[in-house]
């Protein structure tokens, strides 16, 4: 096992409730299974998968100085919706305390939570790996998206997007600019496949 993915699996124990370093392992694992399928390297993936949630448990406000002391304040949206602070605050936590130079990996990090447009590979599978992982709630989409992942990581990344729209919009707020631009982009890059969206495969 990689001597680095052990040390930092012992820091963010530290770091993280029971529950979210769970998850986060389980996001590990799922990166890893993903990126044997699609051809994108291993180390790479299940660090960022790893690392994604580093900011989950650091309060609020304290991200918020994370990222002013980083020169990258919090936008509105991240403001109006603060759950949404934690993707770019571990980025920069991954960087600093993780000493994480891979700008993909970086990136992987600080777009899992609401994505962008024309995402690397690497990005797409911690997205993907973060909704599918094992300890996920059983959501009605669940068994297609995970098999989409393995088929067609464009297809799940979408349905993916569209379920979150719709989760956002039913807690009241209003979609992040960058997750409209990026479910735009897909919409508009992806063919529907049929056969997994009828099931056949």
């Amino acid at each position: 096992m990689n001597k680095d993915i052990i040390e930092y699996r012992k820091t963010l124990e530290k770091d993280l409730d029971q529950n979210r370093f769970e998850h986060s392992l389980g996001v590990e694992y799922t990166s890893a299974c993903l990126a044997f399928i699609h051809g994108c390297n291993v180390t790479d993936a299940r660090i960022a998968g790893l690392l994604h949630d580093c900011a989950k448990c650091i309060p609020h406000s304290e991200q918020i100085k994370i990222m002013e002391k980083a020169g990258q304040p919090p936008l509105k949206e991240e403001l109006d919706n603060q759950s949404l602070l934690h993707s770019k605050c571990g980025a920069i936590i991954a960087h600093d305390k993780y000493e994480i130079d891979d700008p993909d990996i970086l990136n992987a990090i600080r777009f899992h939570t609401v994505g962008r447009p024309n995402m690397s590979l690497l990005e797409k599978i911690v997205y993907v790996a973060d909704f599918i992982e094992p300890t996920r709630k059983e959501l009605q989409i669940m068994e297609r998206v995970r098999k989409a992942a393995f088929i067609d990581i464009d297809q799940a990344l979408l349905w993916i997007m569209e379920s979150v729209r719709d989760y956002v919009s039913g807690k009241g707020y209003a979609p992040a600019p960058s997750s409209i631009a990026a479910h735009d982009f897909y919409k508009n890059q992806i063919k529907v496949n049929e056969d997994l969206r009828n099931g056949r495969i």
